[in-house]
């Protein structure tokens, strides 16, 4: 796990020269590390480098994953970024510090109720679908305003702003128009009395343009840990 470290401090040098590039304090954008597919020993690696906050997809994976580190459990934070079906909130609700893929009010519902009453409020996005692609989770824009404030108004739920995962784009500008109706949305939220401050977007190919539009929280899984194993089989 020797690259890692290498791939961490990389990926952090992009994240601060975007925040230059944008007159951004880079404190401002926090490293989310996709560790979906890597074993608890690249979580362990990157740990050791400093970085303290992954980003899981799969509910059990992750949940093995949090079993092996348990001595780190302190020290880290889990965040569920990929889609959450309504049989697995329980988990989820006992288990991670934050969920970025709410996309119904259903999942928030049942996350506020199945959270441990000892454990602090689950922060939670509304994952927003900002390209319109059918075969893509996420609220559409329109509807997200009603759902944010009833989600907001859930106890042990902390509802703290807005993720998305656009359609890849070639170029700077084009990749920058997504993250920017996800910005707008989320000032018009806080306009409407909500006090958001997350704005989870940009990933690996397109952080710079994500940063430029105000992203808080980047989700990088490549650029940290190389390209995924291939599927067995």
């Amino acid at each position: 796990m020797a690259s890692v470290p290498a791939n961490l401090h990389q990926v952090r040098e992009r994240i601060a020269a975007a925040c230059r590039d944008s007159d951004r304090a880079v404190e401002t954008v926090t490293l989310l590390a996709v560790s979906k597919t890597f074993g608890a020993d690249a979580v362990r690696a990157a740990h050791a480098a400093g970085q303290h906050a992954f980003g899981e997809n799969y509910v059990q994976e992750a949940l093995d994953k949090m079993a092996e580190l348990a001595d780190l459990r302190s020290r880290t934070e889990w965040h569920l970024i990929g889609p959450l079906q309504s049989n697995k909130t329980r988990p989820v609700a006992e288990a991670f510090d934050w969920v970025h893929s709410v996309d119904r009010l259903k999942l928030a519902e049942r996350l506020a109720a199945q959270r441990p009453d000892g454990l602090p409020p689950l922060q939670v996005c509304l994952q927003v679908n900002t390209s319109g692609e059918a075969s893509k989770s996420g609220l559409a824009p329109e509807a997200v305003a009603a759902v944010a404030r009833a989600v907001a108004a859930l106890p042990r739920l902390r509802l703290r702003g807005l993720m998305a995962i656009p359609a890849p784009a070639e170029g700077f500008e084009a990749q920058r128009a997504p993250h920017r109706r996800l910005r707008e949305l989320l000032l018009a939220l806080n306009g409407q009395g909500l006090a958001l401050d997350t704005l989870s977007m940009g990933m690996s190919a397109d952080l710079e343009a994500a940063i430029a539009e105000g992203a808080t929280m980047v989700r990088v899984g490549t650029a940290v840990f190389g390209h995924r194993p291939a599927a067995a089989g």
